[in-house]
């Protein structure tokens, strides 16, 4: 989830580990991919070629950036590969982590931990990737973990695009083949002895599928694509 021009070293994290105090009780996460030629929405690149992919990408997140700024929350960008000093994503507005992990379950679970341990008391996180996902989608979210212990957003995929807890529940991080079809049943069983609030089904864009029909993508579309390829 890179309009940037250096990449910054571990201590840089370090230094925003320290640096930020919560303001709220309620944080927001955000799991970015640094914007690299190759590197992000790589099995949409199948269909559409890797340029193509990368601007996708760059046009969700600033999608992002417009449904997440003005949220009542304090917000965390968490870049996957290096922190980015100057980009899309205003510094006055969110405050800029790195992902620690050897997996998605791991990164997402270490975000967690981290934030529950500043004082945070209702987090959600969400990716960069979900055009259906609104602002008033991610305040409905908050509203919902006022009263719950955990809230999690469905994608028609059979993963989900947003979770929020009021504690951390580390074992629905774990034993997970991330990007599959099961990972919102087995995230279920896991918390089957939990209150869960199940919001609306979105869809994420991981393939040409998940775009060919959605007019705001068709600029970013080889010529030879029409709405009937694959």
């Amino acid at each position: 989830m890179a309009l940037l021009t250096s990449k910054n070293t571990k201590s840089d994290n370090e230094m925003a580990r320290n640096f930020y105090f919560p303001s709220s009780k309620k944080a927001l996460i955000i799991f970015t991919r640094n914007p690299e030629l190759g590197k992000v929405k790589t099995r949409l690149a199948k269909s559409v070629g890797d340029e193509n992919a990368l601007n996708i990408y760059k046009f969700l997140l600033k999608h992002t950036v417009e449904i997440t700024k003005n949220i009542n929350a304090d917000k965390y960008i968490f870049y996957s590969e290096n922190i980015h000093r100057d980009d899309i994503w205003d510094p006055e507005i969110f405050r800029k982590k790195l992902q620690s992990g050897s997996n998605l379950g791991e990164k997402m679970n270490n975000a967690f931990s981290e934030l529950f341990e500043m004082g945070y008391g209702n987090i959600l996180i969400v990716g960069s990737d979900i055009y259906d996902l609104s602002q008033k989608d991610i305040e409905n979210a908050f509203e919902v973990l006022q009263k719950n212990q955990l809230v999690i957003g469905p994608a028609e995929d059979g993963g989900y695009y947003l979770l929020g807890m009021k504690e951390l529940h580390s074992k629905i991080f774990q034993n997970k083949n991330w990007g599959t079809s099961s990972v919102l049943e087995e995230t279920l069983i896991d918390l089957r002895n939990e209150k869960v609030v199940l919001l609306e089904e979105r869809n994420d864009i991981d393939y040409y599928e998940d775009i060919k029909e959605l007019d705001a993508f068709q600029q970013f579309l080889p010529p030879h694509l029409d709405k009937n390829f694959l």
